[in-house]
């Protein structure tokens, strides 16, 4: 049992191809206690990883900071620089933060406690100067170094580090009191396991857990209105509509394991959520390699889904955006001033037309285009289908639908966040195949709202853009987004991006 891969056990594929039911995105109505609770957790959270990664940056930037002051106290500003002195404080600064790291001093429990770290910082600042000074003398460099300077530099660093280490210290912990930096945990499953789960959990020291309800299909007699002070909030079904309200960053099923099928039921209907979905393994009877749990506290969790893009990913993902938004305006700035010329020439109303799209997390967005209909018959619900040679379109408004001159404002979407340059096409929230709305055609197509849509995307660049006439169209266009989700890196996105041009001569399923 314990070679099994637990990674494996319930991938996307074989969530998305159980045969039992899912109606997870026909939410069943939240009552007003649930929606209450929801609206209370709005607001986005700071996320641990990222407040610990900046600190990082700035840890480093105070150890060489204060290095390069004493060395220039020491030395003069506008003497000869010796270069071997800024390059080594600079060394030694990032191997102090490397070490930092290694010994999990940027770990939330450690920041939130400088003083019983005391030792332990010391010791890897300590460390940090013995290694510098080994080096040194393997390179039969010592003689070339003033240990009066780095004897200062040692003093007035540590003070430096330790004194925003403390300061940190309070500011986490305020964050932590006011909601502002906490992972907020929904309980899927309830009755005596989520009971033993909750208390697990809030056993766990400097804990950054919020639990925020119970969600279970089962009736009061097996799953109790309320578990340890916690509210049973709804159905699994109406959890899909509060984590769309509320900024939910973990579901922790509270099922065994050996319950397979039940399991996959439940991740049918809520894989489609952008959150981190983590199976409960504290009283689990089967035991895997240490490896293969991540934990909270002390207690172990099967990794089931990851929340994609996430933390330093989503920054990346974000400069990438923005970047190459204001490349995309400044470069095709002339090509959009002649299109807005020409719409207003060829007939009358705005240039620019608003629709409203579904965006991350089913939420609803304006995305801009120019307009290629005329006004009086335009469609902003898209529930019509633009077909070839549709009446409703204008001479110019083929034209620049044939070549997608017509989503260039789109990089203003992105450029605003709204949309990211990469990723599933937002489509209108009324569109329909045959009179049966995409989520009705496609399940788990809820799924392709998982990250910010995209002004292009792996779908489109394999050919699947245009016009959704059929249901295969619909679900092949949703198996390539899921397939970019899943997949994704920046170097993805570049592919694609830069494939994009090139794909859009062909414009045979475009008018």
């Amino acid at each position: 049992m314990n070679e099994i891969d637990p990674a494996h056990r319930f991938s996307s594929e074989a969530v998305r191809q159980f045969d039992g039911p899912a109606d997870g995105d026909k939410p069943g109505g939240m009552n007003d206690v649930a929606r209450q609770v929801a609206s209370q957790y709005r607001r986005d959270t700071m996320s641990p990883i990222m407040v610990s990664g900046v600190l990082r940056m700035v840890e480093f930037a105070v150890l060489l900071v204060s290095g390069l002051c004493v060395y220039f106290y020491y030395v003069g500003f506008f003497n000869y620089l010796a270069w071997q002195y800024p390059l080594t404080i600079a060394a030694a600064s990032f191997l102090a933060v490397v070490l930092l790291d290694v010994t999990d001093c940027y770990q939330v429990v450690s920041l939130m406690r400088p003083i019983t770290n005391f030792g332990r910082i010391l010791l890897v600042w300590a460390g940090t100067f013995a290694l510098m000074a080994l080096t040194a003398f393997a390179m039969k460099m010592s003689q070339d170094y003033s240990r009066l300077l780095f004897g200062t530099w040692f003093v007035v660093a540590f003070v430096c580090l330790f004194g925003l280490r403390l300061m940190m210290s309070k500011l986490i912990r305020r964050w932590a009191r006011d909601g502002s930096m906490e992972r907020r945990a929904v309980i899927v499953g309830g009755g005596k396991a989520a009971e033993v789960l909750i208390r697990s959990v809030e056993k766990q020291p400097y804990n950054d857990i919020r639990i925020c309800g119970i969600f279970d299909d089962r009736n009061d007699k097996r799953s109790p209105a309320l578990v340890a002070g916690y509210p049973k909030l709804g159905t699994i079904s109406e959890l899909i509509e509060f984590a769309r309200i509320a900024r939910i960053d973990m579901l922790i099923v509270s099922l065994p394991l050996t319950a397979e099928s039940r399991v996959l039921q439940l991740l049918k209907k809520l894989w489609v959520l952008p959150v981190d979905i983590r199976l409960s393994a504290h009283s689990n009877a089967l035991q895997f390699r240490p490896r293969a749990y991540s934990y909270i506290g002390s207690v172990p969790m099967l990794d089931i889904f990851d929340k994609p893009i996430n933390d330093w990913d989503s920054v990346a993902k974000r400069a990438f955006d923005i970047i190459f938004s204001v490349i995309g305006i400044v470069a095709f700035s002339p090509v959009m001033l002649a299109t807005a010329i020409a719409i207003k020439l060829d007939s009358k109303g705005p240039v620019l037309f608003k629709q409203k799209r579904h965006g991350f997390n089913n939420e609803i967005i304006e995305v801009y285009k120019f307009r290629s209909m005329y006004t009086d018959r335009s469609d902003p619900t898209a529930k019509q289908t633009v077909t070839k040679n549709d009446p409703r379109v204008t001479r110019v408004g083929r034209f620049i639908r044939k070549t997608s001159i017509d989503e260039l404002p789109q990089f203003f979407n992105s450029l605003l966040g709204s949309l990211s340059l990469i990723g599933p096409r937002p489509h209108a929230i009324a569109a329909q195949s045959h009179n049966l709305l995409y989520n009705e055609v496609v399940d788990g197509y809820f799924a392709r709202h998982k990250v910010k849509p995209g002004v292009t995307g792996w779908a489109q660049i394999n050919g699947w853009r245009g016009e959704m006439d059929t249901n295969e169209k619909i679900r092949m266009r949703t198996e390539y987004d899921l397939y970019y989700i899943e997949n994704w890196s920046l170097l993805f996105d570049l592919r694609i991006l830069f494939l994009t041009p090139i794909r859009l001569l062909n414009t045979e399923n475009a008018y």
